[in-house]
């Protein structure tokens, strides 16, 4: 699946499609990301930062767009067989907040590395929580075995046409509140936020940038971009738990689009994660995850080799394990 395969229509159907069960989420200018250079490096234009605040979102992440996308789509026939799907926690409880909605029973199969917070936000949510093996494919094979047994829909994380078209809906916001944004920085792990923008973006603005940010502790689909195909990588404890887990063995869609969508890659550290969480605290008072804090970690740290005049950031979500955030917020207070 590549630009071709998905046409900016699915993407404004999708919108239409979901429209009564996420936000649309509001872009504040950050100012203090901009400071440090003053300038683009361009133009001589002043540089401005925009924060697309999905951390806002129903359930508290971007996911419920492609979860919504996906689980509307389905047939009453499909609907009373009930969907399963796997995750690290935000599409899990994505799933269960829309198939609660919908009146669908949802089955969630999690690996012992997601942290039981977000279990039992999953499971608040009236979802069955599966917990099986050490890493997310563990869980995906679970989650396989239990859609073949229970004739149960997938409703997969990322890499399913109308999961990436739902996150792609972030884009076309993002694009109608700021038509000048010439960069955008997003999220990567699975690659269906990632996927979708890019595609989206791209299909919009030919020329606009998309730079992808990912945990150095797990770079799943870095690595797999890397290898020319989805390789499995050691998951490692880090504040960015949510981009933790493989792409899958199975990729089809989300690698290929991010291999042609995606101009630059950058690689965050948990130093620079820290720093991030921090500063939408401070600088917003915003609680943000810190799988949603390695776009502004990107900026911050200036890996980012040419990051533009109007960038615009993507903050995924707002899940945190609260003792171990307000660790991080007294590093710096």
């Amino acid at each position: 699946m590549g630009s071709g395969d998905l046409h900016l229509d699915e993407v404004f159907s999708a919108a239409r499609r979901i429209a009564g069960l996420i936000r649309e989420t509001p872009m504040v200018e950050s100012p203090g990301l901009a400071a440090p250079n003053g300038t683009s490096d361009r133009s001589g234009a002043p540089r401005q930062v925009f924060l697309k605040l999905e951390s806002l979102q129903n359930t508290g992440a971007f996911k419920v767009r492609g979860a919504a996308n996906r689980i509307l789509s389905l047939s009453g026939e499909e609907s009373d067989r009930g969907v399963i799907t796997f995750s690290t926690g935000n599409h899990g409880k994505a799933v269960a907040f829309v198939a609660h909605h919908c009146g669908i029973p949802a089955v969630v199969c999690v690996s012992e590395h997601v942290p039981p917070y977000r279990v039992e936000r999953i499971r608040a949510l009236g979802a069955e929580v599966v917990v099986r093996g050490a890493s997310q494919d563990e869980a995906e094979a679970e989650y396989f075995r239990l859609m073949k047994e229970r004739n149960l829909v997938p409703v997969v994380p990322f890499d399913d046409p109308r999961i990436i078209a739902g996150q792609g809906t972030i884009a076309l916001e993002m694009l109608r509140t700021e038509p000048g944004l010439d960069t955008l920085l997003v999220p990567l792990s699975g690659g269906g936020l990632l996927a979708g923008v890019s595609l989206t973006a791209k299909l919009i603005n030919p020329d606009i940038r998309i730079v992808g940010v990912s945990i150095s502790r797990s770079p799943a689909m870095l690595e797999s971009l890397n290898a020319g195909r989805p390789v499995a990588v050691e998951e490692r404890e880090t504040l960015a738990d949510s981009l933790l887990g493989g792409i899958g063995v199975e990729n089809r869609y989300t690698l290929p689009i991010i291999r042609d969508n995606v101009d630059e890659h950058v690689l965050i550290d948990e130093e620079e994660i820290e720093r991030a969480m921090f500063y939408a605290l401070a600088e917003h008072s915003l609680v943000i995850e810190g799988g949603a804090a390695v776009g502004i970690a990107a900026l911050q740290s200036g890996k980012v080799s040419a990051p533009g005049e109007r960038v615009g950031i993507v903050i995924s979500g707002s899940s945190v394990n609260l003792p171990q955030y307000l660790e991080v917020v007294r590093k710096f207070v």
